[in-house]
């Protein structure tokens, strides 16, 4: 089909804006990348722009050579990896059910479970409740906080929604079970949304500063979000101390430093799941 000027004129202003929309989001990262990987008065200076200015990897071996570095990120790993596992278990065990229209109370459960989008406890009273329940200062406090998300609750229960009945019927005459239904036939099928609230719960336990901070005050069980922004301060209070000129431009790459170091595993990541990301969330949006 032959497009029209206006279509042409439309597409060609689309595609500029997109093009323009994605230098932005993605300068910022090139950015900080290679004011890292710069000196540190280069950076000061404002001499690095795009590329890397005075190639110099001391930042990293001051962020590095910290021992308490590599327990952050072995705990970050921990929390990551078993806190997704248990976000989604929690998740599709509680989506699936609520997917039933024969369940009784299911609009209603669904209403308040849909509530906590607006509405929440606040803050205080989940700090109380974690130490009622003896969790500060445990790996399993951090686990615990934010196991089930709403949005990926409700994305998962769409999703469950939007396969055939036929199917799950077909299984019923064959005489199986729900956990037959679950594990044989939904969540085969589940795939590129299981892949969706992984990525998501995964993002967020890694990136989570406040409630670590707030749970934890030991070293040891802090996550590498945490111990970064405390080496941070530590390095700018160290280097405030010493009137080195060549000292206090070094804290500028330092930060950059870190924030390569806590970003680096997610960008990494990504590019490989990135398929079923954006089909996950399509095929999850067919039904409400």
């Amino acid at each position: 089909m032959k497009q029209s000027r206006g279509e042409k004129i439309f597409y060609f202003c689309d595609v500029v804006f997109l093009i323009l929309l994605t230098l932005l989001m993605i300068y910022p990262i090139v950015y900080v990348i290679s004011a890292s990987l710069s000196s540190g008065n280069a950076v000061v200076t404002g001499k690095v722009v795009l590329f890397p200015v005075d190639f110099d990897l001391s930042a990293y071996k001051m962020v590095l050579k910290n021992n308490s570095i590599w327990i952050a990120y072995a705990n970050s790993i921990f929390y990551t990896v078993c806190g997704t596992l248990i976000s989604a278990f929690l998740t599709i065990c509680g989506a699936y059910p609520l997917s039933k229209e024969r369940l009784r109370g299911r609009k209603a459960i669904t209403f308040m479970i849909a509530l906590t989008l607006w509405f929440t406890a606040g803050m205080i009273p989940m700090y109380l409740n974690f130490r009622d329940l003896g969790l500060l200062n445990t790996r399993l406090g951090i686990l615990l906080h934010g196991a089930a998300s709403t949005f990926n609750f409700i994305l998962m229960k769409n999703f469950f929604q939007s396969i055939p009945k036929s199917l799950e019927e077909a299984a019923n005459i064959d005489g199986a079970n729900d956990y037959h239904v679950l594990f044989k036939i939904f969540l085969p099928l589940s795939l590129p949304s299981i892949a969706t609230i992984a990525l998501f719960y995964a993002v967020a336990r890694w990136n989570e500063y406040l409630w670590p901070m707030l749970l934890v005050n030991e070293d040891r069980l802090m996550p590498l979000q945490v111990i970064l922004k405390k080496l941070i301060i530590d390095m700018q209070v160290d280097m405030e101390k010493n009137m080195d000129v060549s000292q206090k431009v070094t804290s500028e790459t330092v930060i950059y430093a870190t924030i390569v170091v806590a970003a680096l595993p997610m960008l990494l990541l990504y590019p490989f799941i990135q398929k079923y990301f954006v089909k996950g969330v399509m095929v999850g949006s067919i039904k409400g």
